[in-house]
C-alpha cells in the first residue's frame, strides 16, 4: 500500500513538472510572439498615410433584402467567360492554386481542393453583410488551354483531357494591395463594425484567422479592409485532423459550439478554437491558440446587431449561396437550416 502510495505522489510530481515547464515554455513563445508583432508594428504602422485613402471595413447594405447571393459581389455580369488559358502556378498557401486569364482578358486565381466551395459561400454572406468580399465563383468543370502535363501541387486533381473539377476562381482585385492587417490592431477594432466581422466569422466557422490572410486594398480614393481568404470555413472550429474534415463539412459544422459563453454583457464564441494537443510542440499550436481572443469578449449588442442585419436575408437568399458553390440539395437544406437557427440566436442576446 505504501508503495503505491509513493507510486502515485511520483507520479503526481512528475506532471506538476511536466505542467511547470509547460506553462514557461508557452509563456516565452507568446511573448516572442508579442515581440515579433511589435516588431512589425513599427516596420508597418496602422497610422501610415496609404495611397489608398480613408481606411474602410463595411458600408451599410441598405438593399440585403435584394441582394442576388447566387452571383455574389460580382453579380452576373462579373462571372468568369471561357477560354481560359493557363498563366503559372501559385505555390502559396496550403492548397492547389493558379492563375488563368479569360476571354475577356481578366486574371483569375483557380483553387482546387476542399476550400472551394465554402469560400465560394463565405464571400456571400459577407458582401450581404456589408463587408468588403473578392468576386468568386464556383464552377464544376474548368477546362483550360495550354496546361501543363505535371502541377507541383494538385496534380492528381488534373482529368486526363487537362481540365479540373470543383474549382473556385478569384477575380483580381483593380487596386493595388497595401499589406495585411491585423485583427488586434487596425482602425475598427473597438468599433460595432469590427466586432460585427469577428462575429461573422464564428458565424461561417472560420477558424483559420490569420493576419496575413486579411489584406487593404487601395481603390476607388479609399483603403479598403477585407478577409481575403475564407476557405477555412463551414466545419470545424479550428484546425482539426485529417484537414480535409475541417472545411465544408456538414457534419462537424452540425456539431460544432457556436456561442461557447455569455458573460455579462460580453459573448465568446466557438470560433476559432486552439489545434488538438497533438500539435501542441509546433509553432503553430502556440499561434492558433493566440487566435481565440478573435471571437472572445465581444459585446452581446454589437453582436445582436449583425443577427439583425442577417435577419433581413430570406431563407430563399441563403439557400442561393450554397446552391452557388455546387452543394446537393440536401447539403444546401441542412446548411441552410443551421445558419438560420445561428442568426437567430445572435438576435436572441
Amino acid at each position: 500500500m505504501i508503495l503505491i502510495q509513493a507510486e502515485i505522489e511520483t507520479k503526481k510530481l512528475r506532471f506538476g513538472r511536466f505542467r511547470a515547464v509547460f506553462l514557461i515554455f508557452l509563456v516565452m513563445t507568446l511573448a516572442a510572439s508579442d515581440a515579433g508583432v511589435k516588431k512589425r508594428k513599427s516596420h508597418n504602422p496602422e497610422g501610415k498615410n496609404y495611397s489608398g485613402g480613408p481606411p474602410v471595413l463595411w458600408i451599410d447594405p441598405s438593399d440585403i433584402a435584394s441582394r442576388n447571393l447566387f452571383f455574389g459581389p460580382g453579380g452576373e455580369q462579373h462571372q468568369p467567360r471561357e477560354p481560359f488559358t493557363f498563366l503559372k502556378e501559385d505555390h502559396s498557401g496550403s492548397n492547389p492554386k493558379f492563375d488563368v486569364l479569360d476571354r475577356d482578358g481578366v486574371k483569375w486565381k483557380v483553387k482546387l481542393g476542399a476550400e472551394a466551395r465554402p469560400e465560394t459561400v463565405s464571400t456571400r454572406f459577407v458582401w450581404a453583410a456589408g463587408y468588403f468580399a473578392d468576386e468568386e465563383y464556383f464552377l464544376e468543370t474548368l477546362k483550360i488551354q495550354h496546361m501543363p502535363q505535371h502541377l507541383r501541387r494538385g496534380n492528381k486533381l488534373l482529368e486526363a483531357d487537362g481540365s479540373v473539377r470543383h474549382v473556385r476562381l478569384k477575380r483580381q482585385r483593380e487596386g493595388k494591395a497595401e499589406g495585411d492587417w491585423k485583427w488586434k490592431e487596425n482602425p475598427f477594432s473597438a468599433t460595432r463594425e469590427g466586432n460585427g466581422l469577428r462575429v461573422l466569422m464564428a458565424l461561417l466557422n472560420n477558424w483559420d484567422l490569420k493576419d496575413e490572410n486579411n489584406v487593404r486594398v487601395a481603390e476607388d480614393g479609399r483603403l479598403v479592409y477585407l478577409v481575403s481568404d475564407l476557405g477555412a470555413s463551414f466545419g470545424t472550429t479550428g484546425l482539426t485532423l485529417p484537414l480535409q474534415n475541417a472545411r465544408g463539412n456538414l457534419k462537424a459544422y452540425t456539431e460544432s459550439k457556436f456561442i461557447a459563453k455569455v458573460h455579462g454583457q460580453n459573448v465568446d464564441f466557438g470560433t476559432p478554437a486552439s489545434a488538438p494537443w497533438i500539435l501542441f510542440l509546433s509553432p503553430d499550436f502556440y499561434r492558433r491558440f493566440q487566435l481565440r481572443s478573435i471571437g472572445h469578449n465581444i459585446p452581446r449588442e454589437d453582436a445582436r446587431w449583425l443577427g439583425n442585419l442577417l435577419g433581413k436575408l430570406s431563407p430563399a437568399q441563403i439557400g442561393d449561396a450554397f446552391r452557388a458553390a455546387g452543394y446537393s440539395p440536401l447539403e444546401i437544406q441542412r446548411f441552410s437550416e443551421i445558419l438560420l437557427k445561428r442568426i437567430e440566436a445572435l438576435q436572441s442576446l
